[in-house]
């Protein structure tokens, strides 16, 4: 990567998100490129859901950032390759467990067939509500305790769910494993 576009991975990827901002972009895993398209840079981002409320903001901030920077960029949001939260870099996760909010599980198993184009949706049993044994892996991010109970699915922004430590009796945010 030649520094001009080094230089642009910096500035688009330190841009924090809106809904978490202890994350930037480069460790929530949406920047996806950076290149050269004549005299200007491409930026590519990816969604974390289908319909993110986030993504005009997103874009927005890193439009002005790159400006602010004096690099001329198109930046759009692709949403292919979907994004995955094991796409969250180990900064990140560990930014989210400082900030009170329990990192994602991993997820794998996303790997496609060469060759094969996916449709980019699968429907299924939720983490939690499939097994109990996947609510016992989730801990808090405040005291470690795995005695945790999920209070809603359903949390303040589409990637984050609501939970309680049985331990220290802290609600927490977690975000969602897709």
């Amino acid at each position: 990567m030649n520094a001009r576009l080094r230089r642009a991975w910096e500035v688009a990827g330190a841009v924090p998100d809106p809904e978490l901002p202890m994350l930037s972009l480069a460790d929530l895993g949406v920047l996806q490129r950076v290149e050269e398209s004549g005299d200007r840079i491409r930026v590519g981002l990816i969604p974390t859901h289908a319909g993110c409320p986030a993504l005009g903001a997103i874009r927005a901030d890193v439009v002005r950032a790159l400006a602010e920077a004096g690099i001329d960029a198109e930046v759009r949001i692709d949403p292919t390759p979907a994004w995955t939260s094991d796409l969250i870099s180990a900064r990140g996760r560990e930014a989210l467990r400082e900030a009170g909010i329990a990192p994602p599980g991993p997820v794998g198993g996303r790997e496609e067939a060469e060759g094969v184009e996916s449709t980019g949706l699968e429907l299924g049993p939720t983490r939690f509500a499939a097994s109990s044994e996947a609510e016992a892996a989730l801990t808090c991010p405040r005291c470690g305790s795995s005695e945790v109970e999920v209070l809603s699915e359903f949390g303040p922004t589409p990637c984050l769910m609501l939970a309680r430590c049985l331990g220290c009796a802290e609600p927490f945010e977690h975000v969602k494993e897709h």
